[in-house]
């Protein structure tokens, strides 16, 4: 049975993944592994070692504290910003969205919260 906290590390991994725009196997072959091992974290099936976790940290240049961001008291917290940030969508247009300079960046931040308030 897959426990709750293999599975929210292994949603981190994939989110940082997708968001800097690397494949499993980008992500495999500067670890060292196969891509079936980075299927199996990433769904929770198999618990990622610390050692392992290690590499793959330094492989998506985050700190290790990034993979436990969201778990209190050993449960991983549930919110409607990590349903949206699970969406494939939401990570390609985060990822656009850092891609451009920072004065668009800025203007597009500020057409969006325009909009949202008109809605």
């Amino acid at each position: 049975m897959k426990h709750e906290v293999d599975v929210h590390v292994g949603t981190r991994i994939r989110h940082r993944r997708w968001l800097i725009g690397m494949t499993q196997q980008q992500l495999a072959d500067q670890v060292g592994i196969k891509f079936q091992q980075i299927q199996k974290y990433e769904t929770g099936a198999n618990r990622v070692s610390a050692s392992r976790l290690w590499d793959i940290s330094l492989a998506l240049d985050v700190p290790i504290s990034f993979f436990f961001e969201g778990i209190s008291g050993g449960r991983a917290a549930t919110s409607l910003d990590d349903d949206i940030i699970a969406s494939k969508e939401a990570l390609q247009l985060i990822r656009a969205y850092y891609a451009m300079p920072e004065a668009q960046r800025r203007q597009i931040f500020e057409l969006a919260r325009v909009l949202s308030h008109a809605a």
